[in-house]
């Protein structure tokens, strides 16, 4: 995928409680990170929620401190902590422009970007209920390129409370 400008009209919704945003129509889930494999992703969700006339949501999350913070650190690192949940943001609008970009023909149904601090397997599998499908790439930015699925995927297929639809790369990348 090419790099693109995000477009700054998209609004990115912060849920910063380490869960998605509820109280939503059940929709097509695209989780995004950013990698080749979300991308991929992102476009293939896409096209399920045009199809079926559902809204998508984009959801990245952010885990600032995976192992939690010592008492008192919380405070100290809040402003590190914005700075990387709005690069976060302008990465998911850069990701939705690029795959906008590339598409035949522009996405126009219903979208949502959503930046959610936590773990990324707990907050994935939470927004997965009542959703339609819930779609990710086989591997994200994590380590292993050897794994045929990255744990990420490999959890939310086998936890997940809607269907999965996991998303290889293309057969010329």
């Amino acid at each position: 995928m090419t790099s693109a400008s995000p477009d700054q009209s998209v609004p990115v919704v912060l849920s910063v409680l380490g869960r998605p945003p509820t109280g939503r129509p059940p929709g097509v889930l695209a989780a995004c990170d950013g990698s080749d494999g979300s991308l991929w992703a992102l476009d293939r969700a896409m096209t399920e929620a045009e199809l079926h006339g559902l809204p998508l949501y984009v959801l990245a999350v952010v885990n600032p401190a995976p192992a939690g913070y010592p008492p008192g650190m919380a405070e100290l690192v809040q402003e590190s902590v914005e700075t990387l949940v709005e690069s976060m943001a302008d990465g998911l609008r850069r990701s939705v422009a690029a795959v906008q970009q590339a598409r035949p023909s522009p996405y126009t149904a219903e979208m949502s970007l959503h930046v959610v601090l936590g773990n990324v397997i707990e907050v994935l599998l939470s927004a997965s209920a009542r959703q339609h499908t819930l779609v990710l790439g086989t591997r994200g930015n994590g380590g292993f390129t050897r794994l045929l699925l990255g744990s990420v995927s490999s959890a939310v297929v086998h936890h997940a409370a809607c269907p999965v639809l996991v998303v290889p790369a293309p057969p010329e990348a």
